[in-house]
């Protein structure tokens, strides 16, 4: 082969990867893409803002949910259930969804969410409407299919970007959420008294969201996912989920997560039993959201220079620190900076987490392997929401607070014992 051919040889196998996020200007445009595609690709643009537009439908539910809930539950202790309902939900069909995935391609399947999005918030709005308490708890598990589906958005960032990418396109997907900062609690406060009903407006809007997002999903090509074959069966479950890495990456981004909606699902009540106006409401948990997204411009930048654990234990911290201001009292500024804080700690805690996971299985075991982890994830969720409305109804916003360490310390405990068996395994390694 001369020296011209193969040349060509190798830049068509890195074209060949179907990844289009490269690092070389020289190749991008031997693969006959532009220059931009240095930093971020057309496909992974348009996914952020498919998460961005989630992320909308999340955030406003969350102003919501609870608040409805408790305007047409039977009892105030059940006012999170429509909340808790939504999580219970993407639990129940993370397995149906990876099912979904592997058999339609990723595309097809995140369209089918969009359009089970539209739907359920339909339904959501009738619900509101009508005064049926249960029918919107119904709805907004039925949503939960929804929540499955997008739920798996920052997994296929990673399939359309180079493999030494796949930190900052995780990243870059979990950013997208900045957008829901800002539209999601906007969108409710505007829309709040759109229909005689207060925000039955909202989840109409929700729907037109939903629909954009199908719109653009439109647009999205997946590379294929790679199928369980006789040479390369795949492990049981079972083998995949007693790896260490597994463990923790599981534990760090469920605990992480459940603390997080522990205390953000609580938040509209516990300001409401405070006095605040919704507007002020509004404003701490687009704070929140910010928190939780912005750091994602440089999150995989961390990861990749110190590691995912250094990040994850300072999620830790910060997660710690949010209780402390969340104790010092309940002014509007002490809600603000303590979900703030919160929604950092998420941030390192959830991208970590999940660039650690990729760690735990291989190609063609990622759909059971993602749908483990997002079942623990939705599970705790699902335990968090309900406990959140208890806690915050019978024990209060101060006690909520002290609980939400025992989950910290979980994790603090769990990222130090991978730690120790890392360093134990390194040492080896240089011995032998």
């Amino acid at each position: 082969m001369v020296p011209r051919e193969r040349a060509r040889a190798r830049v068509a196998r890195l074209c060949a990867v179907e990844r289009p996020w490269v690092h070389n200007r020289a190749i991008a445009l031997a693969c006959g893409q532009p220059s931009a595609t240095i930093e971020m690709n057309i496909p992974l643009l348009l996914l952020t803002i498919c998460q961005g537009l989630f992320l909308t439908n999340n955030v406003t539910f969350i102003a919501i949910n609870g608040l409805v809930g408790l305007r047409l539950a039977p009892s105030p202790w059940m006012a999170t259930l429509p909340v808790m309902g939504y999580v219970v939900g993407g639990a129940l069909f993370t397995a149906l969804v990876a099912r979904h995935q592997r058999a339609w391609g990723r595309r097809r399947a995140f369209q089918l969410g969009l359009v089970v999005a539209m739907l359920s918030t339909a339904l959501c709005a009738y619900a509101a409407v009508a005064g049926r308490f249960w029918w919107l708890v119904a709805a907004t598990v039925i949503a939960g299919y929804y929540n499955a589906n997008a739920g798996l958005y920052r997994f296929a960032a990673t399939e359309i970007v180079a493999l030494p990418f796949k930190e900052r396109a995780i990243s870059w997907v979990l950013a997208g959420g900045i957008l829901g900062a800002v539209t999601g609690p906007n969108l409710a406060s505007f829309t709040k008294d759109l229909l005689a009903v207060p925000f039955a407006g909202a989840y109409a809007a929700l729907v037109v969201v939903a629909l954009l997002s199908l719109a653009i999903m439109s647009f999205i090509d997946f590379p294929p996912l790679p199928q369980p074959t006789a040479a390369r069966p795949g492990r049981p479950l079972r083998e995949i989920a007693r790896q260490p890495v597994f463990i923790v990456a599981v534990l760090a981004c469920a605990l992480g997560y459940g603390v997080m909606n522990l205390l953000m699902a609580a938040t509209p009540i516990a300001m409401a039993q405070c006095s605040h106006p919704f507007k002020s409401t509004a404003l701490v948990l687009e704070w929140h959201v910010l928190g939780m997204f912005v750091p994602s411009f440089f999150t995989g930048s961390l990861i990749k220079r110190f590691g995912a654990l250094p990040v994850m234990g300072a999620g830790v911290v910060l997660c710690l620190a949010c209780v402390g201001v969340a104790l010092s009292g309940v002014e509007l500024m002490q809600f603000l900076l303590a979900l703030f804080t919160l929604g950092i700690g998420w941030n390192f805690l959830f991208v970590g987490g999940t660039t650690l996971f990729t760690e735990a299985y291989r190609p063609e075991e990622k759909t059971q392997a993602q749908a483990a982890m997002d079942f623990c994830v939705y599970s705790t969720m699902a335990l968090t929401s309900f406990g959140s409305g208890a806690l915050i109804t019978t024990q209060g916003w101060a006690w909520l607070n002290v609980g939400s360490l025992v989950p910290i310390g979980l994790v603090a405990g769990a990222l130090w014992w991978l730690r120790g068996r890392r360093r134990v395994a390194g040492a080896s390694a240089q011995g032998v």
